[in-house]
């Protein structure tokens, strides 16, 4: 239901009004209109030309119409582009000196203790732990966080059981006979030291090959041997500044992925750009070129389900932070509402040839949509701008 009226100045005197006229403005109602942002987080007044009761001379004519009352659901979830992959990608480099003689498949999922590659005919163990190490390890060497950190994957591994050992800095002659343990499960050399270049130590509980840097023959120190990363998908989203409040520590999200399933998760991790971020521009525009992403803020988030996510495999995903909702709600959009001078917000309302104002309360507002609720009804037609 549209048409066009150009604003006028109603008299007392003036006879019935035809069908969707609007009425001269009550007392009691302020020219301004409710509109939101499209989170629903925020909104504002502007102008409703036609509500004046001054003319303007040469005023362009303006158009309004109708629309129904809805009855339905209604949410203020925001919805953000992200990606699906693997946990903590991380590249290999090797410590020491040789050639690698072996490598493993991409794919190969490699856990502590196992062999990484090999170099030099020697197997090159993967270990756990956020220090590489730097030096060789053996009877003698001085007190250190590496030391701790290797005693810790022997006593993981089993080669300490029986023998008291302590995770601690200091290398004992436990550490030494839990190293020597260690080498005769390898079949190598039972020297009591690990040598570096013979151990790889990375934060990981699993490793998974994603991508191989070096060729069979290839010296090391040249280049990252391979790339690896958790077994575990993720996904990842970069919002922007605004957004930001919305994702909680382990804040509930859902994530539909490229197969069109959805899975759940929560929020893990938000780890900070370079940037503050002041200067980006707001929408798809925001960022202002090149190098803006690498400022937004990246936030991991933690999958319920692993098993449907590798249904679907690395890909670009949709994450809706889930926010408040309402079901069986009467819901208009936020250009319908007008504010009162005592406050408040109404509608108008067509009543057979002509309108009414009615008052309505206010409840939840989210993608230019808002719940109300008082004398009206769904199905009811409500005048709206066009």
């Amino acid at each position: 239901m549209s048409r066009t009226e150009r604003p006028t100045e109603a008299s007392a005197e003036s006879g019935p009004a035809v069908v969707g006229r609007l009425r001269k403005r009550r007392k009691g109602v302020v020219p301004f209109v409710l509109t939101a942002a499209i989170t629903g987080a925020a909104v504002l007044g502007v102008t409703r030309p036609w509500e004046r009761q001054e003319s303007a001379a040469g005023r362009s004519p303006v158009e309004y119409g109708t629309v129904a009352v809805q009855k339905g659901s209604l949410s203020s979830g925001i919805q953000i582009a992200g990606t699906l992959g693997y946990d903590e990608p991380t590249s290999v480099v090797a410590a020491g000196r040789g050639t690698v003689t072996a490598l493993p498949a991409v794919g190969t999922v490699i856990r502590p203790g196992g062999k990484l590659y090999e170099a030099d005919g020697s197997a090159v163990v993967l270990m756990r732990g956020n220090r590489p190490l730097w030096r060789d390890l053996g009877p003698g060497a001085g007190n250190g966080p590496d030391v701790k950190q290797l005693k810790r994957n022997l006593v993981d591994l089993g080669y300490a059981d029986g023998l008291g050992l302590a995770v601690d800095e200091k290398f004992t002659k436990g550490t030494e006979t839990a190293i020597k343990r260690w080498q005769k499960s390898l079949g190598v050399k039972q020297t009591g030291t690990v040598m570096l270049g013979s151990v790889v130590m990375l934060p990981q509980a699993n490793v998974q090959v994603r991508q191989l840097g070096v060729q069979l023959g290839a010296p090391l120190g040249t280049a990252s041997v391979m790339t690896v990363s958790g077994t575990s998908l993720v996904a990842t989203v970069r919002p922007a500044d605004n957004q930001l409040s919305r994702f909680k520590p382990d804040g509930k999200v859902e994530i539909r992925l490229s197969d069109g399933s959805t899975v759940t998760g929560r929020v893990r991790s938000l780890i900070r750009g370079g940037s503050s971020g002041q200067g980006e521009g707001e929408g798809e525009g925001g960022g202002g070129g090149a190098g803006g992403d690498q400022q937004k803020t990246t936030v991991t988030i933690a999958l319920d389900s692993q098993q449907e996510a590798r249904k679907a495999g690395p890909s670009s995903v949709t994450v809706t932070v889930v926010g408040d909702s309402v079901s069986d709600a009467l819901i208009v959009p936020v250009t319908a509402l007008l504010a009162l001078d005592g406050g408040g917000y109404g509608v108008k309302v067509v009543d057979g040839t002509d309108t009414r104002l009615v008052k309505v309360q206010l409840g939840l507002i989210a993608d230019a949509q808002a719940q109300i609720s008082g004398s009206v009804k769904a199905g009811t037609q409500v005048v709206i701008p066009k």
